[in-house]
């Protein structure tokens, strides 16, 4: 991948250290990723990261929403106000998410979502991308429909990224269901934290007071956490581990670091993701207690 990159430019983005899908549009774009370590409490990137990572070079700041929970974006957009940077929210994860009053995906310059069929709300692949602004709205028009402005009239070069009408006609249906399958997943996350609260070696996921966060993902940190997940699969339950390296760590990525993220690396091996989705039932939800309850006092 590299050797077909060839030179970066001299541009430089900060993100977080998890998500590829964040950091392969820079290397598409012949840019240089700049990556900053995280916030131990919420996996999401540090602003005071970002404000050692900034250059004259920087064409772009990118938060990544992970799991969720909202980036601290009033930090990060007045340090990017004052260099005049443009913001790109990674909000694949964070589909109604709320940072103060403000849903995230119109916070920043622009906002990109997912619509994998994990995510919150599906239409089988693909996503959008929202914006405030007219120009980047066109611009984004172009890039998704072969740069075509009217019908045989192709001004720049683009790239074919329109939706079919059947998934948009899956993604309708889904959005209207958004806010209820948002709300048992915060109505399951508030079961666990209640049952999870002193539970031994176990640290429930941290939400600010002035945030919504969606649970597209209840992470919690475990100090045993490769053996917690096998006693949970044992008793018939289906942790994940997201994620379980940096994305630094692969060989695309690699030569970009400059500097170690001792935070992000002690995270990669803590994570632990349970069942929270809209489907389970409180017998499911209290199985999952009692299961990491019982693993804490062998």
């Amino acid at each position: 991948m590299l050797d077909i990159i060839g030179r970066p430019r001299h541009a430089s983005h900060s993100s977080a250290g998890f998500e590829t899908g964040s950091a392969s549009p820079i290397l598409f774009c012949r840019a240089t990723p700049v990556f900053t370590d995280i916030d131990a409490r919420t996996f999401n990137i540090d602003p005071a990261g970002i404000r050692k990572a900034v250059t004259e070079k920087t064409r772009a700041i990118l938060p990544v929403h992970l799991f969720s929970l909202p980036a601290e974006m009033d930090d990060i957009m007045e340090l990017a106000g004052k260099k005049a940077i443009p913001v790109i929210e990674d909000a694949c994860q964070a589909h109604g998410a709320v940072y103060k009053g403000r849903k995230v995906g119109g916070i920043g310059s622009c906002a990109c979502y997912s619509f994998y069929p994990t995510k919150n709300m599906t239409t089988g692949e693909g996503g959008m991308v929202t914006t405030n602004d007219d120009e980047i709205a066109e611009k984004v028009r172009l890039l998704r429909d072969h740069g075509q402005k009217t019908r045989y009239e192709h001004i720049m070069v683009g790239y074919n990224y329109r939706m079919t009408d059947i998934a948009a006609a899956i993604g309708i249906e889904q959005l209207k269901k958004l806010e209820g399958f948002n709300e048992k997943r915060i109505a399951n996350a508030r079961v666990l934290n209640e049952g999870l609260k002193d539970a031994k070696g176990v640290t429930t996921p941290y939400v600010p007071d002035n945030m919504r966060h969606v649970y597209h993902q209840y992470t919690i940190r475990a100090q045993k956490r490769d053996e917690l997940k096998a006693h949970l699969e044992k008793d018939g339950i289906r942790p994940g581990i997201y994620y379980p390296r940096l994305i630094t760590d692969n060989p695309p990525l690699a030569p970009f670091v400059k500097a170690g993220l001792p935070v992000a690396q002690k995270a990669t091996q803590e994570v632990l993701s349970l069942p929270v989705h809209p489907g389970l039932s409180k017998d499911d939800l209290e199985r999952i207690v009692a299961s990491v309850k019982g693993f804490g006092v062998r």
